[in-house]
């Protein structure tokens, strides 16, 4: 039976980004198993979460967002890169809107894609400890509109960290936490980060 914690699925119509991607990882002991569309990927029976989903936007049929929503209604488990070479930054807002950790633009370095990789999976167990305690953020009025990775970005904020902090915590760029920092304030309301924080321990406060 594969070791699922050791593979990366590579979801990405370009043949060639694939072979270079399986020959990277497979130098660095990690497995690739690699997919030529969105719909195969889906479609496949997984027996626990691979250790990492390498999801190009654009491609033939379902695009990388719809496989990457429908990830999310799952509730799959597995950490999500998004790659593209056309990016823009409402494709990206709404990528990482929808669950996905990092999203990286192509033309991109292997070894890039290899680091990026190997942080996502140093932090699983930070984020895995994150997704144990979001029970915690229903304490925060509002908290119901929260998706799960917003629910670990205001754990983390709640505890003082700062972007950069709660970024390597979580595997994700400071950049991203600040598009969920953005996010969260705007759904709970916050003015600015003070403010957040503000209604954060009010929160607490209330239980």
């Amino acid at each position: 039976m594969a070791d699922w914690s050791r593979i990366v699925c590579v979801v990405d119509d370009d043949e060639t980004i694939r072979d270079v991607l399986a020959s990277v990882f497979g130098s660095e002991g990690l497995a690739v198993e690699s997919f030529e569309d969105g719909s195969r990927f889906l479609a496949f029976d997984f027996d626990e979460p691979p250790a990492c989903v390498l999801l190009d936007v654009l491609m033939p049929g379902k695009s990388g967002l719809d496989v990457l929503k429908e990830l999310n209604a799952r509730g799959a488990a597995a950490p999500v890169i998004m790659i593209s070479g056309s990016a823009d930054i409402p494709m990206a807002v709404e990528a990482i809107r929808h669950g996905a950790l990092d999203f990286i633009e192509k033309p991109f370095d292997p070894q890039t894609i290899v680091r990026r990789v190997r942080e996502v999976l140093g932090a699983s167990g930070a984020r895995a400890e994150a997704r144990a305690r979001s029970g915690r953020a229903d304490q925060v009025v509002g908290a119901e509109t929260l998706t799960p990775r917003e629910r670990e970005v205001l754990l983390l904020i709640a505890r003082g960290q700062s972007n950069k902090e709660a970024g390597r915590a979580l595997g994700i760029s400071p950049r991203t936490i600040e598009v969920h920092r953005a996010r969260l304030m705007e759904k709970l309301g916050a003015k600015n980060a003070a403010d957040l924080v503000r209604i954060i321990m009010s929160g607490s406060e209330s239980r």
